[in-house]
């Protein structure tokens, strides 16, 4: 099964020459969190129980779940590889169009997937995958809504990617028996490079995960920045407000471009173009990388740019 993905900035390069980009292909979020200076033992030691104890302790309280229902992980995609573990190869619905990786992982798993366009048609899969808020449209779901699902299907996976902005979002507050919400950190710390996810859910569903995941499968310097990052409260606000803001000027310059808004979340927005590889060419040209869909020739996705140059560029690709 195919598996398109944004940030494939190289091959940008190869058509429009190196220089200078804004790679708003992905949703990572380009204003990061500054990281500080590492202690001497972060890269010469074996990372330390205490230290992940350290972690989950600060993850849970921005989770808002208890500390024995969260598991940090190498990423978030070492946690989708090992989904379709946790139960015997059966029917998945997933959510669709949304995040590849999912009916990829589950196939190569030997699972039956159907794509599913909304929750009512996964009633009675063994197993269920939705991305809330979803990944390219931004379509959302409450909390109580996916735990009635939760009910109708033997085991639910959430993906909260791109909920640290929309706690109102998040089932990790109070998590069905069958469910395990999966969490990004590279996207809302801007920090993809440490490769850092974490796993939700009871302790008796996370057993397996453990298990998989093995002894240190979190670095050291991994578990040291991202520690500090989620206590950094203060940078956090600041963060959502930007975001929030940001993303509306965007959805201006877009509608001044002639785009129709589909949608999309703080980190990124999904729009309607005449014709979405020339709207691609156009700001590739002006070296500004986005995301189109192998399945719609309309759709382009933008990330959010992180200052006032960069939206100037933008704004100037689109206007000529």
């Amino acid at each position: 099964m195919a598996r398109d993905h944004g940030g494939n900035l190289d091959a940008a390069q190869a058509r429009f020459g190196t220089g200078h980009w804004i790679d708003l292909s992905t949703g990572i979020n380009r204003r990061p969190w500054p990281v500080q200076p590492l202690s001497d033992t972060a890269f010469r030691a074996l990372p330390m129980a205490r230290a992940e104890r350290a972690l989950i302790r600060v993850a849970a309280e921005w989770f808002g779940c208890a500390d024995d229902h969260v598991l940090p992980m190498a990423g978030a995609t070492a946690a989708i590889q090992l989904v379709p573990r946790l139960r015997p190869a059966g029917h998945a619905a997933v959510l669709t169009p949304s995040y590849n990786e999912y009916a990829a992982s589950l196939t190569a798993a030997g699972w039956r997937v159907t794509p599913a366009p909304d929750l009512d048609r996964m009633d009675g899969a063994d197993l269920a995958v939705v991305v809330n808020p979803n990944n390219p449209d931004g379509r959302e779901w409450s909390p109580l809504v996916l735990a009635a699902l939760a009910r109708r299907v033997g085991l639910l996976i959430v993906d909260e990617s791109f909920a640290d902005a929309r706690p109102d979002l998040s089932l990790a507050r109070s998590l069905p028996a069958n469910a395990v919400v999966l969490r990004s950190f590279g996207k809302f710390w801007g920090l993809a490079g440490l490769r850092l996810g974490f796993a939700l859910a009871d302790p008796a569903l996370l057993s397996p995960l453990r298990e998989a995941a093995g002894p240190w499968s979190v670095s050291g310097p991994a578990l040291e920045i991202a520690t500090a990052a989620m206590a950094d409260r203060t940078w956090a606000d600041h963060t959502v407000t930007y975001h929030a803001e940001a993303a509306l000027n965007l959805d201006r310059l877009a509608a001044r471009a002639g785009w129709r808004p589909l949608g999309g979340t703080h980190l990124f927005r999904l729009y309607d173009t005449p014709d979405a590889q020339a709207a691609q060419d156009t700001l590739a040209r002006a070296h500004v990388w986005t995301r189109r869909f192998p399945y719609s020739d309309r759709w382009l996705r933008l990330g959010i740019p992180g200052s006032r140059d960069e939206f100037a560029r933008v704004g100037q690709a689109l206007t000529g």
